[in-house]
C-alpha cells in the first residue's frame, strides 16, 4: 500500500487561493487532495514536471487552475503547494499578476 503524502500550502499560496470564489476555491482543495495525496511525482495528463527553473517544480492542471508544487520524501512525505493561479488561453495569472509565458 502507498503511503499518503501530506499537503501543505505556503502563505502565498493561501492568498492565491483567498482571491477565488469560495466554490473555485473547493474545486481546487478537492482536486490537490485528490491528485496529490497519493504518488504527486507520477506523470500523468493533469500533472507534469516543467522544465527547470528556480520557483514550481511541478504543476497540476485543474480545469483553468494551474497549481504549482514540489514534493519532499525525507524528513517526512510531504507536498508543499507554492502557488495557485488561473490559466485562460496564453495568460497566466497568479495572485493578481500576469505571468509571461
Amino acid at each position: 500500500m502507498t503511503k499518503r503524502y501530506s499537503i501543505e500550502y505556503v502563505p502565498e499560496a493561501i492568498e492565491h487561493l483567498k482571491r477565488l470564489a469560495a466554490r473555485d476555491r473547493a474545486y481546487v482543495v478537492n482536486e490537490v487532495e485528490g491528485q496529490l495525496s497519493f504518488q504527486p511525482t507520477e506523470l500523468t495528463k493533469h500533472r507534469k514536471l516543467l522544465r527547470k527553473n528556480p520557483l514550481y517544480p511541478w504543476q497540476l492542471s485543474a480545469g483553468d487552475f494551474r497549481i504549482y508544487y514540489d514534493v519532499m520524501d525525507a524528513p517526512k512525505r510531504l507536498v508543499m503547494i507554492l502557488a495557485v493561479g488561473i490559466k485562460r488561453g496564453n495568460r497566466l495569472c497568479i495572485g493578481g499578476e500576469v505571468i509571461k509565458l
